[in-house]
Protein backbone atom coordinates (compact mmCIF):
# COMPACT_ATOMS: atom_id res chain seq x y z
CA UNK A 1 0.00 0.00 0.00
CA UNK A 2 1.27 3.44 -0.94
CA UNK A 3 2.36 5.52 2.12
CA UNK A 4 0.94 8.66 0.45
CA UNK A 5 -2.54 7.07 0.39
CA UNK A 6 -2.31 6.18 4.08
CA UNK A 7 -1.13 9.72 4.88
CA UNK A 8 -4.15 11.16 3.03
CA UNK A 9 -6.37 9.09 5.33
CA UNK A 10 -4.46 9.66 8.57
CA UNK A 11 -4.58 13.46 8.49
CA UNK A 12 -8.42 13.76 8.17
CA UNK A 13 -8.91 11.05 10.81
CA UNK A 14 -6.65 12.91 13.26
CA UNK A 15 -8.40 16.23 12.57
CA UNK A 16 -11.81 14.56 13.04
CA UNK A 17 -10.77 13.05 16.36
CA UNK A 18 -9.57 16.34 17.82
CA UNK A 19 -12.65 18.09 16.47
CA UNK A 20 -14.83 15.57 18.31
CA UNK A 21 -12.82 16.12 21.47
CA UNK A 22 -13.30 19.88 21.22
CA UNK A 23 -17.04 19.50 20.60
CA UNK A 24 -17.37 17.16 23.58
CA UNK A 25 -15.56 19.65 25.80
CA UNK A 26 -17.82 22.50 24.68
CA UNK A 27 -20.92 20.43 25.49
CA UNK A 28 -19.42 19.47 28.84
CA UNK A 29 -18.69 23.08 29.78
CA UNK A 30 -22.20 24.18 28.82
CA UNK A 31 -23.71 21.46 30.98
CA UNK A 32 -21.40 22.34 33.87
CA UNK A 33 -22.39 26.03 33.79
CA UNK A 34 -26.06 25.09 33.59
CA UNK A 35 -25.72 22.72 36.55
CA UNK A 36 -23.87 25.34 38.64
CA UNK A 37 -26.53 27.96 37.85
CA UNK A 38 -29.29 25.53 38.77
CA UNK A 39 -27.56 24.66 42.04
CA UNK A 40 -27.06 28.33 42.85
CA UNK A 41 -30.80 28.93 42.38
CA UNK A 42 -31.75 26.15 44.79
CA UNK A 43 -32.98 27.06 48.26
CA UNK A 44 -31.01 24.71 50.50
CA UNK A 45 -32.49 23.79 53.88
CA UNK A 46 -30.26 25.56 56.47
CA UNK A 47 -29.78 22.49 58.67
CA UNK A 48 -28.87 20.37 55.65
CA UNK A 49 -26.43 23.04 54.47
CA UNK A 50 -24.77 23.05 57.89
CA UNK A 51 -24.15 19.29 57.85
CA UNK A 52 -20.95 19.65 55.79
CA UNK A 53 -19.46 22.40 57.94
CA UNK A 54 -16.93 21.86 60.72
CA UNK A 55 -18.12 20.51 64.08
CA UNK A 56 -18.59 23.90 65.80
CA UNK A 57 -20.97 25.07 63.07
CA UNK A 58 -22.59 21.85 61.90
CA UNK A 59 -26.27 20.91 62.01
CA UNK A 60 -26.04 19.45 65.54
CA UNK A 61 -24.60 22.67 66.94
CA UNK A 62 -27.21 24.67 65.02
CA UNK A 63 -30.02 22.55 66.50
CA UNK A 64 -28.65 23.12 70.02
CA UNK A 65 -28.35 26.86 69.33
CA UNK A 66 -32.00 26.90 68.26
CA UNK A 67 -33.03 25.26 71.52
CA UNK A 68 -30.96 27.77 73.49
CA UNK A 69 -32.54 30.71 71.68
CA UNK A 70 -36.03 29.33 72.25
CA UNK A 71 -35.37 28.92 75.96
CA UNK A 72 -35.84 25.14 75.93
CA UNK A 73 -32.35 24.26 77.20
CA UNK A 74 -29.47 25.93 78.97
CA UNK A 75 -25.73 25.28 78.79
CA UNK A 76 -23.21 25.78 81.58
CA UNK A 77 -19.50 26.57 81.47
CA UNK A 78 -18.68 22.83 81.36
CA UNK A 79 -20.77 22.36 78.24
CA UNK A 80 -23.58 20.36 79.85
CA UNK A 81 -27.04 20.92 78.38
CA UNK A 82 -29.96 21.03 80.79
CA UNK A 83 -33.66 21.20 80.09
CA UNK A 84 -35.62 24.24 81.23
CA UNK A 85 -39.17 23.80 82.60
CA UNK A 86 -40.47 24.64 79.12
CA UNK A 87 -38.13 22.14 77.51
CA UNK A 88 -39.12 19.40 79.94
CA UNK A 89 -42.77 19.77 78.92
CA UNK A 90 -43.52 16.82 76.56
CA UNK A 91 -46.04 18.91 74.65
CA UNK A 92 -43.45 21.55 73.74
CA UNK A 93 -41.82 21.28 70.30
CA UNK A 94 -39.03 23.17 68.60
CA UNK A 95 -40.76 23.21 65.22
CA UNK A 96 -38.09 21.39 63.21
CA UNK A 97 -37.13 17.68 62.99
CA UNK A 98 -33.50 18.11 64.11
CA UNK A 99 -34.05 20.39 67.15
CA UNK A 100 -37.05 18.24 68.06
CA UNK A 101 -34.92 15.09 67.91
CA UNK A 102 -32.22 16.73 70.04
CA UNK A 103 -34.83 17.90 72.54
CA UNK A 104 -36.26 14.36 72.79
CA UNK A 105 -32.74 12.97 73.25
CA UNK A 106 -32.12 15.33 76.17
CA UNK A 107 -35.45 14.33 77.71
CA UNK A 108 -34.34 10.72 77.65
CA UNK A 109 -31.31 11.62 79.76
CA UNK A 110 -31.51 11.50 83.53
CA UNK A 111 -28.91 14.26 83.98
CA UNK A 112 -27.43 17.17 82.02
CA UNK A 113 -25.39 15.91 79.08
CA UNK A 114 -22.87 17.41 76.65
CA UNK A 115 -23.84 17.77 73.02
CA UNK A 116 -21.04 15.50 71.79
CA UNK A 117 -22.29 12.67 73.97
CA UNK A 118 -25.82 12.96 72.59
CA UNK A 119 -24.56 13.05 69.00
CA UNK A 120 -22.28 10.03 69.37
CA UNK A 121 -24.24 7.83 71.79
CA UNK A 122 -27.93 8.41 71.12
CA UNK A 123 -28.94 6.04 68.29
CA UNK A 124 -32.46 7.47 67.94
CA UNK A 125 -31.14 10.97 67.42
CA UNK A 126 -28.57 9.69 64.92
CA UNK A 127 -31.28 7.84 62.98
CA UNK A 128 -33.51 10.92 62.78
CA UNK A 129 -30.53 13.00 61.66
CA UNK A 130 -29.57 10.57 58.89
CA UNK A 131 -33.16 10.29 57.64
CA UNK A 132 -33.56 14.07 57.61
CA UNK A 133 -30.42 14.60 55.53
CA UNK A 134 -31.29 11.75 53.16
CA UNK A 135 -34.72 13.28 52.54
CA UNK A 136 -33.28 16.78 52.07
CA UNK A 137 -30.66 15.51 49.61
CA UNK A 138 -33.29 13.60 47.62
CA UNK A 139 -35.41 16.76 47.31
CA UNK A 140 -32.43 18.77 46.08
CA UNK A 141 -31.40 16.16 43.52
CA UNK A 142 -34.95 16.05 42.17
CA UNK A 143 -34.58 19.72 41.17
CA UNK A 144 -31.16 19.39 39.53
CA UNK A 145 -30.65 19.13 35.76
CA UNK A 146 -30.20 15.81 34.04
CA UNK A 147 -26.72 14.27 34.47
CA UNK A 148 -24.27 14.85 31.68
CA UNK A 149 -24.43 12.00 29.22
CA UNK A 150 -21.08 10.72 28.10
CA UNK A 151 -20.36 8.88 24.87
CA UNK A 152 -22.73 6.06 24.15
CA UNK A 153 -22.33 2.74 22.38
CA UNK A 154 -21.57 4.24 18.91
CA UNK A 155 -18.69 6.27 20.34
CA UNK A 156 -17.27 3.24 22.11
CA UNK A 157 -17.56 1.20 18.92
CA UNK A 158 -15.79 4.01 17.06
CA UNK A 159 -13.00 3.94 19.62
CA UNK A 160 -12.50 0.23 19.02
CA UNK A 161 -12.45 0.80 15.27
CA UNK A 162 -9.89 3.55 15.73
CA UNK A 163 -7.72 1.25 17.81
CA UNK A 164 -7.92 -1.38 15.12
CA UNK A 165 -7.04 1.19 12.48
CA UNK A 166 -4.00 2.27 14.49
CA UNK A 167 -2.74 -1.29 14.70
CA UNK A 168 -3.40 -1.89 11.00
CA UNK A 169 -1.67 1.33 9.94
CA UNK A 170 1.34 0.65 12.12
CA UNK A 171 1.73 -2.85 10.72
CA UNK A 172 1.38 -1.73 7.11
CA UNK A 173 3.75 1.20 7.56
CA UNK A 174 6.47 -0.93 9.12
CA UNK A 175 6.25 -3.40 6.23
CA UNK A 176 6.56 -0.82 3.41
CA UNK A 177 10.03 0.61 2.76
CA UNK A 178 10.25 4.30 1.82
CA UNK A 179 11.60 4.56 -1.75
CA UNK A 180 11.80 8.32 -2.31
CA UNK A 181 11.36 11.77 -0.83
CA UNK A 182 7.57 11.64 -1.20
CA UNK A 183 7.37 8.29 0.55
CA UNK A 184 9.63 9.47 3.35
CA UNK A 185 7.55 12.61 3.86
CA UNK A 186 4.34 10.54 3.82
CA UNK A 187 5.84 8.14 6.37
CA UNK A 188 6.83 11.05 8.56
CA UNK A 189 3.26 12.41 8.38
CA UNK A 190 1.82 9.00 9.21
CA UNK A 191 4.06 8.48 12.22
CA UNK A 192 3.24 11.87 13.69
CA UNK A 193 -0.46 11.31 13.03
CA UNK A 194 -0.25 8.00 14.86
CA UNK A 195 1.45 9.69 17.81
CA UNK A 196 -1.23 12.40 17.84
CA UNK A 197 -3.97 9.75 17.84
CA UNK A 198 -2.33 7.89 20.71
CA UNK A 199 -2.16 11.17 22.64
CA UNK A 200 -5.84 11.69 21.79
CA UNK A 201 -6.73 8.53 23.69
CA UNK A 202 -5.16 9.97 26.85
CA UNK A 203 -6.85 13.35 26.41
CA UNK A 204 -10.18 11.66 25.70
CA UNK A 205 -10.01 9.52 28.84
CA UNK A 206 -8.99 12.51 30.95
CA UNK A 207 -11.89 14.53 29.56
CA UNK A 208 -14.32 11.77 30.48
CA UNK A 209 -13.01 11.68 34.05
CA UNK A 210 -13.16 15.47 34.31
CA UNK A 211 -16.93 15.53 34.04
CA UNK A 212 -18.20 16.98 37.33
CA UNK A 213 -20.92 14.90 38.91
CA UNK A 214 -24.07 16.53 40.24
CA UNK A 215 -23.42 15.55 43.89
CA UNK A 216 -19.99 17.19 43.73
CA UNK A 217 -21.41 20.40 42.24
CA UNK A 218 -24.17 20.45 44.85
CA UNK A 219 -21.71 19.87 47.71
CA UNK A 220 -19.53 22.72 46.48
CA UNK A 221 -22.53 25.03 46.42
CA UNK A 222 -23.69 23.97 49.89
CA UNK A 223 -20.18 24.38 51.35
CA UNK A 224 -20.08 27.98 50.09
CA UNK A 225 -23.23 28.95 52.00
CA UNK A 226 -23.03 31.02 55.17
CA UNK A 227 -23.37 29.43 58.59
CA UNK A 228 -26.72 28.60 60.15
CA UNK A 229 -28.87 31.60 61.20
CA UNK A 230 -29.34 30.18 64.72
CA UNK A 231 -25.58 30.19 65.31
CA UNK A 232 -25.29 33.73 63.97
CA UNK A 233 -28.12 34.92 66.21
CA UNK A 234 -26.68 33.18 69.26
CA UNK A 235 -23.27 34.75 68.58
CA UNK A 236 -24.91 38.20 68.64
CA UNK A 237 -27.12 37.62 71.68
CA UNK A 238 -24.88 35.47 73.90
CA UNK A 239 -21.30 34.86 72.68
CA UNK A 240 -20.41 33.16 75.96
CA UNK A 241 -23.16 30.57 75.49
CA UNK A 242 -21.91 29.93 71.96
CA UNK A 243 -18.41 29.28 73.32
CA UNK A 244 -19.81 26.90 75.94
CA UNK A 245 -21.81 25.19 73.21
CA UNK A 246 -18.60 24.60 71.25
CA UNK A 247 -17.09 23.03 74.36
CA UNK A 248 -20.21 20.89 74.70
CA UNK A 249 -19.85 19.71 71.10
CA UNK A 250 -16.37 18.36 71.86
CA UNK A 251 -17.33 16.42 74.95
CA UNK A 252 -18.47 12.88 74.25
CA UNK A 253 -18.81 11.71 77.84
CA UNK A 254 -20.57 13.09 80.89
CA UNK A 255 -18.43 13.15 84.04
CA UNK A 256 -19.46 13.58 87.65
CA UNK A 257 -17.93 15.70 90.39
CA UNK A 258 -18.22 18.99 88.47
CA UNK A 259 -16.55 17.60 85.40
CA UNK A 260 -13.53 16.16 87.24
CA UNK A 261 -12.93 12.41 87.77
CA UNK A 262 -13.68 11.21 91.25
CA UNK A 263 -10.73 10.80 93.60
CA UNK A 264 -10.39 7.31 95.01
CA UNK A 265 -10.41 7.18 98.77
CA UNK A 266 -9.26 4.36 101.03
CA UNK A 267 -12.13 2.93 103.12
CA UNK A 268 -11.90 3.61 106.83
CA UNK A 269 -10.29 0.89 108.85
CA UNK A 270 -8.23 -0.57 106.01
CA UNK A 271 -5.16 1.58 106.51
CA UNK A 272 -2.62 -0.37 108.33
Amino acid sequence: MDPAVIACVELPVTALLYGMLGLYRVRQQRWFRRAVDRCAALVVEPYHAAAKRWWAEDDVSAAAARLLLDGLVTVNHRGSLSLTPAGADPARRAGHPLPDALLCALRRRTAPAPLGSVESRDSEFRTVREQFHATSLARLRARLPEPFRGPGVPAKAGTLLLLGWLLFTTGVLMGIPARGTTDRFAAWVIWWSLIAQIVWFGLYGRQLRRTGSLPEILERHVAALSRHPALTELAERDPEALAWLGRSRLRTRRRRNRGRPRRRTTPAGTAG
